[in-house]
């Protein structure tokens, strides 16, 4: 036990240190989406009590009020973010061995699972690390799921009279833990539905009176109605239509077709782009392969756990029902992703649950085969490791793009600049104006919001635009109070050959100034809107985030 323990401490130290070296390297940008839980952060320990992300009414406010602990604790500072996502990843590492040693009976099984995780694929660095609102807190809710639920599970197969007041206790803190995920991050539901029917049906099963039973269910159901307590308060505030709309997917259902042709479409984007990624071949944000030489190893192995996954959950193994719900939580993303909307975003976070069940059957997979082969075991494990080491270290030393969360390249702004376009902006006292999502939030964290400019122009180079992206009305109307305005693009020609014929157009005098990958346009002899050069409005497709 004590050998165990300090394997565990030694990875823990290990991943820790892995991340802390990639962002010490510069290899995560700040951009837009992770500025807004900073912002929110900031705002909450100035008195906001926010519920969901600025701007949706499907991912909660958990990972900023997280974020607002660590800006008190220890200043409002970018690394502080990342040092939250941290410390919730090791709290995956963790609840994964744990899941190992006390649901899978094995505590070898969980350290060689963890062990797969000390240097993660690309893709799942990439979003245990980058705060985007919530998808860190929905992967350890999920491990927290699992673990609790299938203890409960445990205990009512081995109960075969009554339940105590312990299960009862255990189905309430369930329920809660569900509740909460379902408010933090909707991706929490692909765990809660198979644990909450295995619970279900072995409650069902299980020889005790309906008083009993109907105590644990009422249990599980008033700590599910507790933990999604701000979700019900913000869907009876302010009605539930759009909630519900975007917690399914509203917000990127821009597709056209049938539903099956939909359905098709993203089912091909789950296996190629999805499964590429999960396994490290490529980056979540290009189709380019990493360490091609070692992928056909790499893959084999991949196979290989997957098959002895499948075993596992046949027969009369003893913990093939755990398999069984572990595939579960597997196939209910995987009809998460084919069967809505947000199908259409193969952008690489919602594959990251893919990871810790591989992990998972992996460690099973060594398992086994270290109790005949340890040699083996531990060289297949430190073969799979590098691979995934060396592949996000490839990427990392890539600036631009380095480990970035925009899947569209054109999006992506030279990282270094921003102190330079702080200093320009204050220096000629341009405070206020426009620009677009991918500027306007990252400078107002950076500059202690003494620098706003809300995002009414588009990013994309064929102009397309949508009023999603102005997120936060405060903002706003601090812009449009303002008589000094000014424009900020980035790596945009076609929207600088805009503004300057708008301008033109309006007979409005102007100067120009080139920061790296900005380009400001100021001193305008007048404040110019959005609106009077045909800006600001939604025009074309909207895109997923």
């Amino acid at each position: 036990m004590r050998r165990n323990r300090l394997i565990l401490g030694g990875m823990l130290a290990a991943a820790a240190g892995w991340k802390t070296w990639l962002l010490a390297r510069g290899a995560f940008p700040f951009n837009a989406d992770e500025a807004i839980v900073a912002l929110m952060g900031r705002h909450i320990l100035a008195g906001a009590r926010p519920t969901f992300f600025y701007g949706q009414a499907y991912m909660g406010s958990l990972d900023a009020y997280l974020v607002a602990a660590g800006f008190a604790l220890f200043g409002t500072a970018v690394w502080v973010v990342r040092l939250v996502q941290t410390l919730l990843y090791l709290g995956i590492l963790l609840s994964t061995y744990a899941i190992g040693a006390r649901i899978l009976r094995s505590e070898r099984l969980g350290l060689l699972a963890v062990g797969l995780l000390v240097f993660p694929v690309v893709n799942l660095t990439l979003y245990t690390t980058v705060s985007l609102g919530g998808y860190g807190e929905a992967l350890l809710i999920g491990n927290l799921l699992i673990w609790m639920g299938l203890i409960l599970v445990e205990r009512l197969k081995e109960q075969s009279e009554r339940l105590d007041t312990r299960d009862t206790a255990l189905g309430a803190a369930w329920g809660l833990t569900a509740g909460l995920g379902v408010w933090a991050n909707g991706l929490s539901l692909v765990y809660a539905a198979p644990v909450g029917l295995a619970i279900l049906i072995f409650s069902l099963r299980a020889r005790v009176g309906w008083a009993r039973r109907g105590l644990l269910w009422g249990a599980l159901v008033v700590g599910g109605l507790l933990g999604a307590a701000p979700f019900w308060g913000y869907g009876m505030a302010n009605g539930w239509q759009s909630l519900v709309g975007e917690l399914l997917g509203s917000a990127v259902a821009v597709e056209g077709g049938s539903w099956l042709v939909r359905s098709f479409n993203h089912l091909v984007r789950l296996i190629l782009l999805g499964g590429t990624a999960t396994l490290g071949f490529r980056p979540p944000w290009e189709v380019r392969w990493l360490l091609l030489p070692l992928m056909p190893a790499i893959f084999i192995f991949w196979a290989c756990v997957l098959g002895y996954g499948f075993k596992q959950a046949q027969g009369k193994n003893p913990q093939a029902w755990v398999w069984r719900v572990l595939a579960g939580v597997g196939l209910t993303l995987a009809a998460g992703f084919i069967f809505t909307s947000f199908g259409i975003d193969p952008s690489g976070r919602y594959f990251a649950p893919f990871s810790i069940l591989l992990a998972l059957a992996g460690g099973g997979l060594l398992d086994w085969l270290y109790q005949r082969r340890r040699g083996w075991a531990l060289a297949v494990l430190a073969v799979v490791l590098a691979y995934q080491w060396g592949g996000t270290l490839d990427c990392a030393l890539r600036k631009p793009p380095a480990l970035t969360t925009q899947f569209d390249l054109q999006t992506v702004i030279e990282d270094g600049y921003q102190d330079d376009l702080i200093a320009f902006l204050e220096e000629k006292g341009e405070t206020r104006g426009y620009s677009t999502y991918w500027v306007s939030y990252s400078l107002a964290f950076l500059s202690e919001e003494r620098l706003i400019f809300i995002p009414r122009l588009p990013y994309h180079h064929d102009m397309r635009y949508t009023t999603r992206d102005d997120r936060y009305a405060p903002y706003q109307e601090w812009v449009e109070e303002s008589e000094t305005i000014a424009y900020i693009t980035a790596s945009n020609p076609n929207l600088d050959v805009w503004l300057r014929g708008g301008f033109e157009g309006l007979g409005v005098e102007w100067r120009e100034e080139e920061i790296g990958p900005y380009r400001v346009f100021y001193a305008l002899s007048r404040a110019v809107r959005p609106a009077e050069v045909g800006l600001g409005e939604t025009r074309g497709a909207v895109e997923p985030e």
